[in-house]
């Protein structure tokens, strides 16, 4: 059937786009250290993305606890493994092993009697992972009194 001119330019109703389903909110949660292992410096956690997880992992001559999940790896450190030590994105820093709550599982127990990964060496693997040059703040120099 042909349509008229008048008909064409008469507004028709639109259709309502589908609204896109957002993801649900996550949650926070404090890894669960594993028994046995005593946390004598506190806690704290790095996280990078997935996809550097094994990389990481197979690098790192000392390893702790490493916990993942969907979206992220995270070592735990002992606590105040942050203070002026600026860690490089994409990696982020969790205060106290609290993390997004995407149900991370422990997916390496580490062979010595520590939970903790020397963070130095933890930190200078994902600088070199992201091509970023290490920086980190020099202690005030003492002067002696001579």
């Amino acid at each position: 059937m042909l349509r008229s001119v008048a008909d064409l330019l008469i507004p028709r109703p639109r259709k309502s786009p589908e609204r896109p389903t957002l993801p649900a909110p996550v949650g926070v949660t404090s890894l669960h250290l594993p028994a046995g292992l005593p946390a004598t410096l506190g806690c704290d956690a790095v996280g990078v993305p997935a996809r550097h997880g094994f990389r990481i992992l197979s690098r790192l001559p000392a390893k702790g606890c490493v916990y993942a999940d969907s979206h992220w790896w995270w070592w735990l450190v002992p606590a105040g493994s942050n203070l002026d030590l600026p860690w490089p994105l994409p990696s982020c820093y969790a205060d106290g092993a609290t993390v997004p709550d995407r149900g991370p599982r422990l997916i390496h127990h580490p062979d010595s009697g520590s939970l903790y990964t020397p963070p130095i060496p933890l930190y200078l693997l994902i600088c070199q992972l992201t091509g970023i040059a290490p920086s980190w703040s020099r202690p005030p120099q003492v002067r002696s009194a001579l």
